[in-house]
Order: C-alpha cells, then sequence, then structure tokens
C-alpha cells in the first residue's frame, strides 16, 4: 500500500471517530492498533510498546505534575485575590483599567502556572462580576479574560513546551525563556487592544467614579501592593533558577510547587485536606495528558513504520516552494487543527511530522517549538472546541449563550494572529533571550 494512501485513510480513520465524538486519546489508540493490525499483524505490538515505553520514562514529563500541582495549589491560594486588589485600587481610574488589570493579572498566574484554567477560572470569578458592576461591555470583559487565561500556554512554566521540548528533543529551558518576550509582546497587544477601544468608545470600559477615586489614599496604594511580593518572588524563584542555569526545568517545577504551598501557608489557605484534593486533581490532569502523549505516540509510530514521516517530508521539502511558503502552510494546518483537535495531542502529531522538514529548511527547531506554541494559543479561542471558551461558560451567568462567548473571543483572536506574524517576521523576539542563557 502506497503512503499516499495509508496517510488518506489513517488520517480519515482519526477524522471520522472525532467528529463521531469519540476521545482524542482513543481515536488515535485504536486507530493505530487497527492500522497496526492491517499492515504487520500481531508484530505491530511490540512498535507500540517501545515508543510509550519511552514516553513513560521520560525526565522532562516529570515537569508535568509539578507544574499541575503548583497550578492547583496556587488557584487557592489566595495570591489572585489580593493582586487583583492592588489592580483595582491602582488603576480602576483609568478607562478600561479594570480589563488591562485583568490582562496583567493573566500574565502572572501564567507565569506561576503554566496552564490556562488557572487564569480564566480565577479572574472568572473576580474579574467578570467587577467589570460588569462598573458598566464594562460584557464581550471585552469575557474575551480578556479568556485571552489572558491563554497566556498560560505560552509564558513559561508551560505544560505545552514541557511535551515539545520532550518530543522533539530540544532545550525546555530554552523554549521557557524564548516563550518569555513573545509572551509579553502578547500581552502588551492586549492592552494595547482594550485600551484603543476603550478610547474611541468612552462607554465601553467607563472609569472608577470620581467620587470613589477620591476616597483611595496614597496609603491604600502602597498597602495593596504588597499584593504582588509573593507572585513576583514565586516567578523570580521558577525562572530564574532555569535562566542562570541553577535548574532544570524539571527542578524549577519543584521549586514552584514547594513555593505555591509556602505562598498558601502565608496566606493561611494551607490544610491538609486542601494539599489532598490538589493531588487528586493533578493525579486526574497529569493522567489525562500521558494517555494523550501514548495514543499520540502509538499513532505516530504506525504512520512512520508504514512510510508517513518520508511521504510527509518530500511533500514539503520536495515540493521547491520557497521555505516561507512551506512554513506558512504549515501555521496554517496548525490553525485549521487547533480549531478541532486538543493542543497537546496536536503538538505530539504534527512534531514529528513537520520537524524534520523544518530543520531541511534551514528553520531553527527552537523558533519553530515557541511559534508553535504562539501558533496554539489561539487553539483556546477559536470555536467550536476552545477550552478557554466552556471554562468561563461555567462560571459565568447562566443568561450569556455561548455565541455571546464566541464572539468575544474573535477579536483577541485576531490579536493573537498578529502576535504570530510578529514572530515569524522579527524571529528575535523569540531567540534574544535563550542565546543569553547560561549553564
Amino acid at each position: 500500500m502506497s503512503p499516499e494512501l495509508i496517510t488518506i485513510l489513517i488520517f480519515g480513520f482519526v477524522f471520522l471517530l472525532l467528529f463521531l465524538g469519540v476521545p482524542l486519546v482513543f481515536s488515535l489508540g485504536s486507530t493505530a492498533i487497527v492500522f497496526g493490525l492491517f499492515l504487520w499483524g500481531p508484530e505491530s505490538a511490540y512498535l507500540n510498546c517501545s515508543r510509550t515505553v519511552g514516553a513513560m520514562f521520560s525526565y522532562e514529563m516529570i515537569a508535568v505534575p509539578l507544574f499541575m500541582l503548583m497550578a492547583v495549589i496556587l488557584e487557592g491560594s489566595g495570591l489572585a485575590d489580593d493582586m487583583y486588589g492592588a489592580i483595582h485600587i491602582w488603576m480602576g481610574g483609568i478607562r478600561g483599567g479594570l480589563a488591562v488589570g485583568t490582562i496583567l493579572i493573566c500574565t502572572a498566574i501564567a507565569a506561576m502556572s503554566g496552564v490556562s484554567a488557572a487564569g480564566v477560572l480565577t479572574m472568572g470569578v473576580l474579574a467578570f462580576p467587577a467589570m460588569q458592576k462598573r458598566g464594562y461591555n460584557k464581550n471585552i470583559s469575557m474575551g480578556c479574560i479568556m485571552a489572558g487565561g491563554a497566556l498560560g500556554q505560552l509564558i513559561p512554566p508551560s505544560l505545552l513546551m514541557v511535551i515539545y521540548g520532550a518530543v522533539a528533543g530540544v532545550s525546555v529551558g530554552k523554549m521557557f525563556i524564548g516563550g518569555i518576550l513573545p509572551g509579553l509582546m502578547l500581552s502588551g497587544l492586549f492592552i494595547i487592544y482594550i485600551l484603543v477601544r476603550s478610547l474611541l468608545n468612552k462607554n465601553l470600559c467607563p472609569s472608577m467614579p470620581k467620587e470613589e477615586r477620591s476616597l483611595i489614599t496614597l496609603r491604600d496604594k502602597l498597602i495593596a501592593t504588597k499584593g504582588v511580593i509573593l507572585p513576583t518572588l514565586l516567578i523570580v524563584g521558577v525562572l530564574g533558577s532555569i535562566f542562570s542555569g541553577i535548574a532544570t526545568p524539571t527542578e524549577a517545577a519543584g521549586v514552584g510547587a514547594f513555593g505555591s504551598m509556602l505562598c498558601s501557608v502565608i496566606h493561611g489557605r494551607f490544610t491538609w485536606k486542601r494539599l489532598k484534593t490538589a493531588c487528586s486533581q493533578t493525579l486526574l490532569s497529569s493522567s489525562m495528558v500521558m494517555w494523550i502523549v501514548i495514543g499520540s505516540l502509538m499513532f505516530v509510530s504506525t504512520y512512520f513504520a508504514a512510510g508517513g514521516a518520508e511521504f510527509v517530508k518530500n511533500v514539503l521539502v520536495g515540493s521547491k516552494l520557497n521555505p516561507w511558503v512551506v512554513m506558512i502552510c504549515i501555521q496554517v494546518i496548525i490553525i485549521i487543527l487547533g480549531c478541532l483537535m486538543d493542543p497537546a495531542g496536536i503538538i505530539l502529531l504534527c512534531t514529528p511530522l513537520f520537524l524534520p522538514a523544518v530543520k531541511m529548511l534551514g528553520f531553527d527547531p527552537l523558533w519553530f517549538g515557541v511559534l508553535f506554541i504562539v501558533n496554539l494559543e489561539m487553539a483556546y479561542l477559536t470555536p467550536p472546541f476552545g477550552y478557554n471558551l466552556f471554562y468561563l461558560k461555567s462560571i459565568i451567568p447562566p443568561e450569556i449563550t455561548m455565541q455571546e462567548v464566541y464572539q468575544s473571543a474573535i477579536p483577541f483572536v485576531a490579536v493573537q494572529l498578529v502576535g504570530l506574524i510578529l514572530c515569524m517576521l522579527f524571529p528575535q523576539i523569540i531567540l534574544y533571550l535563550p542565546n543569553l542563557m547560561k549553564g
């Protein structure tokens, strides 16, 4: 059977299962088993097992449960409450200030957690009611929460970067540091968008009334600033240890998990019951990630053994197209897949397919990896299956429809696309800080 026909059949079978509602891990895993038995018989079991065992013993993947634990503990630590209180006092007088503050706090949560759910759920509970009380447009309120939460996949520590680094053989530490400037740039683009729209439409995001502002003294502002001290120390502890070469990302994940527990103790939120609950949630989330890893590796192993890797490489490199045209085509494919599949599954599926061609075309695999994550950040906001859309819908008033949630995400997806284009046009946005790393 030719690689072309196998490609059509194997991917057609996966997407058929996905459209029937079969979870991604079972769609990929069952496809690998069925086609493996059809092509090679019982011997295909060894092919699948050898790849999955390697993933289970990957040192880099140890960081996944540690960062998950860090994120879950931080959700209940009270840090976000203090940060939002400080932002409300300092920026409430600016038109659009609460929305800008929401982006800033989501940026800080992203640098402490590595997952998008933490930012969306926390700010959905804290910020959305506060913005509605101030008369903010509900679309921009929802959009800034979902877009800010998505930064958790780009600003380190990022679980998607851990997965890409493990699959691609790229330094996870350099991936983390490479994500800092793109993440801050996207955060800045979201803020610019909010401020410009607030300037053009005075009723979109009104500022705090003068009477209320007059009651806030400089002393109140300074006291509120204490709320950003612990988050800053935690961020510096995790990222600083990686950048300076003191710790590997896996070791830094341990530092972050311990630091989040310490923050919870300082805030008086630590109990053994909360720790037990956090460990249970971490186990569930980490197991889900690992099952996706296993299913994806089984699928990729089967497809590669059938000649798929050579076929994809020949299509991308042998087409004689300009390398940048090929790169744009890859990004478009990732955007389309992001509307249909789990981002972790997309990394595990596409990295082995695209990376050999990316290297042959002369692109830096580190740059491509961070660009990949920038692209996948859109997947958390793109209908119909963007995770952040459903995270937010689960905690906002029931009278707000899913269609309204979809509509609120579209302008921020456009801003994310601008960020992706800038990272392609100016690679140093990604590569500058990794080139300065020590160790």
